[in-house]
């Protein structure tokens, strides 16, 4: 089949342009000029794919002006220097340099699947959420984390002034800094804090008897980061629970911290971070009927929203939001957005079929459930499990999880971020 460029665009709208709306728009965008998705298998030497060409038009709205490497955050609040690198204006990326994409900064606030609309608030706009039509719709917003775990800013120039300041009140702190929450964000806080400013005290708090505590992972994995870090030189206290802190005076007078403890034990800090906040599903611009109780969509293995949905073949929903199984990460989120890219080229095909030559059914990629899996940066080693191989780690896995940027380069090479500008 040739170009269908000469007919009405097909629109496709994306909410969330991180990991997964990125992959979903541009695994998408390669697909509908012929080529070979850029997150899939590639052809084989020699090997030609013919991929039908079709026009399209995908818009992608976020909330930030940027694209900002989530998995980086715990360096990115510790080093002013990768904290620049690690949040990119969407317009500083050659990547989405084409006619056929456009990222809006807004916010998605309602989508009608059975009309296909959605409406759209501008940042910083005080008129009312335009309506925006489409053929196609992408949920890709994530889920929504609470300072320190992300930033809360929304243009880069404040998110800098804000990691600036958290950076310069961690370093100036005479008595140490505690971080709560023995998970895979406090961890890595932790250790990227130690290994930025050696000179620090950084202490790492957890409430039960094993780091990841809340994650389905052999105790290996709990035990070896737990080694890691201490080789780190961070120090860890195990099955503390946090109380309260006040604000105190020290012996030279000067303000700082009092942390308390549910055990009776008492420690003084300058800055207490918390790492323990529960992240919420951003979905509530989408209809009751496809989240479940906590707000997580419910999602057919095609990444579409249930069958019941009015048109749900011409909605997905991938990454973080999503209802299935595995631990959430960016490698997950890519990945289904390459697959809600092919299902929905497959689906423009019908679509076309329909019109011309007759009924062909499509051939859609779907998602196996997702066992356990990790990867763990802490310090300059990292941790890896994954049931075929089991627990790995050292500076090794370090290299190969997380190069040494602590995986800016693997997303946005993965990616295409920084690809020539297409037409």
């Amino acid at each position: 089949m040739g170009s269908l460029s000469g007919l009405q665009p097909f629109k496709v709208l994306v909410a969330g342009g991180s990991y997964g709306g990125l992959s979903a728009a541009l695994n998408l965008h390669d697909l509908c000029r012929g080529l070979p998705p850029r997150c899939g298998q590639k052809p084989a030497e020699g090997e030609h794919v013919e991929t039908p060409q079709f026009a399209v038009d995908i818009t992608v709205v976020d909330e930030r002006d940027g694209y900002y490497h989530t998995i980086g955050s715990p360096l990115a609040l510790a080093s002013e220097t990768y904290a620049e690198k690690n949040w990119v204006k969407y317009d500083d990326i050659p990547g989405l340099r084409s006619p056929n994409i456009r990222v809006l900064q807004g916010t998605v606030k309602s989508v009608d699947p059975s009309q296909k609309v959605a409406t759209y608030l501008a940042h910083g706009s005080i008129a009312e959420p335009e309506e925006v039509q489409y053929d196609y719709f992408v949920a890709a917003s994530g889920l929504r984390r609470v300072w320190p775990v992300v930033p809360q800013s929304l243009r880069r120039k404040q998110y800098l002034f804000e990691a600036g300041d958290h950076i310069r009140a961690a370093t100036a702190a005479r008595h140490g800094v505690v971080i709560v929450g023995g998970g895979a964000v406090g961890i890595e806080m932790a250790a990227e804090l130690e290994l930025v400013h050696p000179h620090l005290t950084v202490t790492l708090v957890h409430s039960r008897d094993k780091l990841l505590s809340s994650e389905a992972l052999p105790d290996d994995v709990k035990d070896r980061s737990l080694e890691l870090l201490q080789e780190a030189n961070v120090d860890v206290l195990m099955s503390h629970r946090l109380d309260r802190t006040e604000e105190i005076k020290d012996d030279s007078g000067k303000s700082c911290l009092r942390v308390h403890f549910t055990n009776g034990h008492t420690m003084l800090a300058d800055q207490v971070s918390l790492a323990v906040s529960r992240s919420i599903p951003s979905t509530t611009y989408l209809p009751d009927n496809v989240l479940d109780e906590e707000g997580y969509v419910k999602i057919q293995a095609s990444l579409a929203f249930p069958k019941d949905t009015p048109n749900s073949a011409s909605h997905f929903a991938i990454g973080d939001l999503v209802k299935w199984s595995g631990i959430k990460g960016c490698g997950a989120a890519m990945h289904m957005g390459y697959y809600a890219a092919n299902n929905i080229h497959q689906q423009m095909q019908m679509q076309m079929q329909y019109q011309t030559a007759g009924k062909e059914e499509p051939k859609l990629l779907e998602l196996d459930e997702i066992p356990p899996m990790i990867g763990l940066a802490v310090g300059k080693k990292a941790v890896a499990y994954w049931p075929e191989a089991g627990v790995t780690s050292g500076e090794d896995v370090m290299k190969a999880f997380f190069g040494d940027d602590l995986g800016f380069s693997i997303c946005w090479n993965h990616l295409g971020l920084g690809g020539e500008e297409v037409e």
